[in-house]
């Protein structure tokens, strides 16, 4: 198990070292000076200069890069020179000085993701931390949601395989996975948001906090957050109970479900105690990818029922070209994309004795 670990680990630093790489040169090749977008339209030139100098805009693109993955690193080097970008500044860094050698101080900090250019100066970790939690929200109900009604409908299909419940099933599943999401955001926001907002009480757009009527302080709106988990989870939902369907079918065919039904189990025994725990691998892989893919896929869900989380932040950074931001939130969800995946695989072997970890 240890060295397995250790070899995740040190796959997933290569992968976030490949993708922090290719999204440091993809916007720092766009076109604009990030320095005139800080400042706003009324800046000088001295004031573009200090800015440059300040946030190390003024030097070559190579020495840029290694000054972000100093900023990205828990180990990091900092100049004792306070004119030098790498200054260790109270206000910018969270770090404990680890030795001095020279004119280099050695610390260990929390990574520095940089500070928003449009934010006014606020920091990256902040407005992703201020965000990601109405989304990880959003996600979880979502998974549910297709994880219970996938896994039933799926083995409900799977049992009356050929019959007329099974094809209605299967043609909802097709249909589920043929929409678009932001098309389904639409419909729903329009249908039980506007036409039946008379019986649902549903609103078109909403966020999970709210000011209340008085706008005096923020309450939880869990009304607001059922449209949204609804149509993020119809994708996933419709692959799970496709996944479900098929992989039951085949496990009810191994000899050991013919095994265990000439013992005299009854059939819902044979479905409970062995064939549905074997047949959820598959699922088990495909809510792993959708769960970390919803956390970057919910943007144009979130935007379009105006949920505040970190798919409408993107969009907004994206409109504006805040760069930090997007690039921020690219990082994080690649980390989460990678531990995901690493717990999938702990998961894979504790369903599955014949899966060894190697």
């Amino acid at each position: 198990m240890i060295r397995y670990l250790l070899n995740k680990l040190g796959y997933a630093f290569i992968t976030l070292l490949g993708v922090i790489t290719v999204i440091f040169f993809l916007f720092n090749i766009l076109p604009g000076d990030p320095a005139k977008m800080m400042l706003g339209q009324n800046q000088t030139a001295e004031q573009v200069a200090a800015v440059k100098q300040k946030y190390g805009f003024d030097k070559p693109i190579g020495t840029q890069f290694l000054y972000y993955l100093n900023d990205l690193s828990p180990v990091s080097f900092h100049s004792n020179t306070p004119n030098d970008y790498t200054y260790l500044r109270a206000n910018k860094y969270t770090a404990t000085k680890l030795f001095t050698a020279g004119n280099t101080t050695t610390v260990l900090k929390t990574p520095y993701l940089r500070e928003s250019f449009t934010k006014q100066g606020k920091k990256v970790t902040q407005v992703i931390g201020e965000t990601i939690p109405n989304t990880f929200v959003l996600a979880v109900s979502a998974i549910v949601i297709a994880i219970v009604l996938g896994i039933i409908f799926g083995i409900i299909s799977a049992l009356y395989k050929d019959t007329w419940l099974d094809k209605a099933i299967q043609i909802l599943s097709t249909f589920g996975m043929s929409v678009p999401s932001f098309f389904s955001a639409i419909l729903f926001a329009w249908l039980f948001g506007f036409v039946l907002h008379k019986y649902t009480n549903l609103e078109m757009t909403g966020s999970l906090y709210e000011l209340d009527d008085f706008g005096e302080q923020m309450t939880i709106q869990w009304k607001n957050l059922i449209l949204p988990a609804i149509v993020l989870g119809i994708r996933p939902l419709a692959v799970v109970i496709q996944l479900m369907r098929n992989s039951l079918l085949e496990v009810l065919n191994q000899d050991y479900i013919r095994t265990a039904r000439a013992k005299g189990l009854s059939e819902f025994q044979v479905i409970k105690n062995h064939a549905v725990k074997n047949a959820l691998n598959p699922v088990v892989t495909a809510i792993s990818g959708w769960f970390a893919s919803m956390l970057a896929g919910a943007v144009f869900v979130e935007y379009i029922f105006g949920w505040n989380g970190l798919g409408k932040e993107i969009v907004n950074a994206l409109n504006t070209l805040d760069l930090p931001v997007i690039m921020g939130a690219v990082l994080v969800i690649a980390i989460i994309f990678i531990t995901i995946n690493i717990f999938v695989d702990i998961i894979y072997a504790w369903l599955d004795p014949r899966v060894k970890l190697s």
